[in-house]
């Protein structure tokens, strides 16, 4: 039935080339399209030609040509590119291969080619792309310092080894745009991130005769320390800076100590102030109280980037140590600066360290640009302002018209049949980029309000969501916190002791009201609960029948997905932090987590080490404070919700200390 909803749709849009026939091809279709969708991920280049021309006229042409052609694209000639190119004008499926082209056309060095194509490419989100593009502006004489701070941006945001970013830091540095430091601190973030290979790349353009010398720093970067070295030029000093980060990443400890006894008298301060800020950091990723003590030996702050300084202000936060947090923020890139993370705990450093009402209200400022009931630190703004957390007005009801515009619109509606068909990640890719201000008629916010309006009435919840949120000058919250299946949320959640806004919090988080999400380690559902924890929760609460197949029907994977969370918050004594972090990361890391100095919930959650999980905690809170706005249409607090956290009471017993 949901399938044939989205076919009625996109049979009554606006044709466009690849929509000729539609009628008769849709369904005898659909198989063929599934059938190319998995001989494209096997690298079946023979049968994706076979099935091609019987996906002609399929509400999926664009995707069936896209797969054939990008399987085989490193054979094909520029002339079929044109071709594909032409037919598919305006869709992303011609974005999407132009993007794969430029690649392409970048790696063989085709820079005519390149030139001719990069001024028509609309996606813009390809990092190596846009480092070929400037590239071939500095072959054509036009470098300028912004260029040089962009492919520095660029290729320092790049994780993995590429060849776009490479050439044309290679070029800047050739022309003396971009420094040996530049280049020697790629390695450093590579080194860090365990990227060997891109490692190699920055030191082959600075240093390529220390390539040996790499590798054996590689294998053991110990015993590449032990050499003795009678007076270590400007590359054995780079070199000995990314052994101690290596030596960092597993025992933080050691390599402070190798930096103290031996190599700190070798290093420039500004290479020990970075090895500093690695072991800084490490310590601080383990809750370390000696963090602090490391961070504070950075005298120069500016030494560090933006991540290193970071840590320094969560480590600075954890051990109140409000100027030390300050100076590192004043330290952050303007970019960074403007993170509403740093300009609230920046605002707090202020508001502890001010002597009078008049620095108390100057460290306030900032925090007007920022509060709203949008995220985490924008709530906590608001507070910190002395308001309660309220939701601001829907805006002006969509017209008729407006609506037709996005039921009509051909790239939401093939994006809609693609995900209806089971191919959520191509259909996620489309609907994404046909709503993006910089694809062909981007879409205003009203555009937007509309297509998210779209995908809550097809019941696409993540793309009802996601197209909600971006939204620049206008919100609708009730959209873009919307409660499907409310009357069993609500009892399920009353019956049990829970706040349901808490239970709609952390199922937006976890799945988006996606009915079969399924994530990368097994955990399915609304809920996404892991089989082996619906097993436990099942026998803990008595439903002796349960199956694991059974994680896949809504009300049972809401009743063991509440059920486990119930059980986390009574283990944690009611802490809303607390559970969440234990439901996304497992009990026993929160357990560990919580031990140390009473604090802020809110430096508690900011100082989680897993990434993710704190990401995840602070979103999950923050739609707890949306949803019960929502749902109660009273003001909130989200202070209220965090309280503080601090060591378990000895004298109380764990009510489930089994908890998986």
């Amino acid at each position: 039935m949901y399938l044939q909803k989205i076919l009625t749709s996109v049979l009554a849009c606006v044709a466009i080339g690849s929509f000729s026939g539609l009628a008769t091809a849709q369904n005898r279709g659909d198989d063929v399209v599934l059938d190319m969708s998995q001989a494209f991920r096997k690298g079946d280049r023979k049968k994706l030609s076979q099935l091609l021309p019987q996906a002609r006229g399929h509400a999926l042409e664009p995707w069936a040509a896209y797969w054939e052609l990008r399987a085989r694209l490193g054979d094909a000639s520029s002339d079929e590119v044109e071709a594909f190119l032409a037919r598919y004008v305006g869709t992303y499926q011609e974005d999407r291969l132009r993007n794969d082209w430029l690649l392409l056309l970048g790696q063989r060095r085709d820079w005519a080619g390149f030139a001719a194509q990069y001024p028509l490419y609309r996606m813009g989100d390809d990092r190596e792309v846009k480092c070929y593009g400037l590239l071939v502006e500095q072959l054509k004489g036009q470098a300028t310092p912004q260029m040089a701070d962009e492919v520095r941006r660029l290729w320092y945001s790049l994780r993995e080894a590429d060849d776009g970013c490479t050439q044309a830091a290679d070029r800047l540095y050739a022309n003396k745009r971009l420094t040996a430091t530049d280049l020697w601190r790629k390695a450093r973030l590579a080194t860090e991130a365990n990227r060997p290979r891109a490692a190699r790349n920055a030191v082959e353009l600075v240093a390529p005769d220390a390539l040996g010398e790499l590798a054996q720093l590689n294998d053991s970067p110990v015993k590449f320390l032990a050499k003795r070295v009678a007076a270590p030029t400007r590359v054995r000093q780079e070199l000995v800076v990314l052994a101690l980060i290596k030596i960092a990443q597993t025992d933080p400890d050691a390599a402070a100590n190798l930096l103290d006894t031996r190599w700190g008298v070798h290093l420039l301060p500004e290479e020990q102030h970075w090895v500093l800020g690695v072991i800084g950091k490490q310590l601080a990723m383990k809750l370390d109280s000696d963090a602090v003590r490391v961070f504070a030996k950075v005298n120069r702050d500016s030494d560090l980037n933006d991540d290193l300084l970071g840590w320094k202000v969560r480590a600075a936060l954890r051990a109140s140590q409000w100027r030390l947090a300050l100076n590192a923020l004043r330290a952050m890139s303007d970019e960074g600066s403007r993170d509403p993370t740093w300009v609230y705990w920046r605002a707090r450093a202020q508001l502890a360290l001010a002597r009078t009402d008049e620095a108390r209200q100057e460290a306030l400022q900032p925090l007007q640009a920022i509060a709203g009931a949008r995220g985490f630190y924008e709530q906590l703004a608001m507070e910190e302002l002395g308001q309660r957390i309220t939701l601001p007005p829907r805006p002006v009801p969509l017209s008729a018209e407006e609506k037709d515009a996005a039921r009509n619109h051909p790239g939401l509606n093939r994006a809609l049949y693609a995900i209806a068909l089971g191919l959520r990640s191509e259909g996620n890719r489309e609907w994404n980029y046909t709503t993006n201000l910089h694809s062909p008629g981007g879409m205003g916010d009203r555009e937007l309000l509309a297509a998210a309006d779209f995908a809550c009435q097809r019941e696409v919840w993540d793309r009802c969501i996601n197209t909600s949120e971006r939204t620049r000058n206008t919100a609708d919250y009730e959209q873009r916190y919307p409660m499907p299946f409310r009357d069993q949320v609500l009892r399920r959640s009353r019956d049990i002791g829970l706040d349901p806004a808490y239970v709609y919090g952390l199922i937006r988080q976890e799945s988006r009201f996606v009915m079969d999400a399924r994530s990368g380690v097994g955990a399915s559902g609304l809920m996404q609960v892991m089989p082996a924890t619906a097993r436990w929760t099942a026998k803990k609460i008595g439903l002796n029948s349960f199956t694991p197949d059974q994680l896949s029907e809504r009300d049972t994977n809401i009743t063991i997905g509440t059920a486990y969370l119930k059980l986390a918050l009574d283990d944690f004594g009611g802490s809303m932090p607390m559970a969440a972090a234990a439901y996304n990361a497992g009990p026993g890391r929160p357990r560990n987590w919580r031990n140390g100095p009473v604090l802020d919930a809110a430096i508690w959650a900011e100082n989680i080490p897993f990434n993710e999980t704190r990401d995840y905690v602070k979103k999950v809170l923050a739609n707890t404070t949306a949803y019960a706005a929502l749902i109660t249409g009273q003001p909130q607090s989200l202070k209220g919700r965090l309280g503080s956290v601090g060591p378990r009471d000895e004298r109380i017993p764990e009510p489930n200390a089994d908890l998986p």
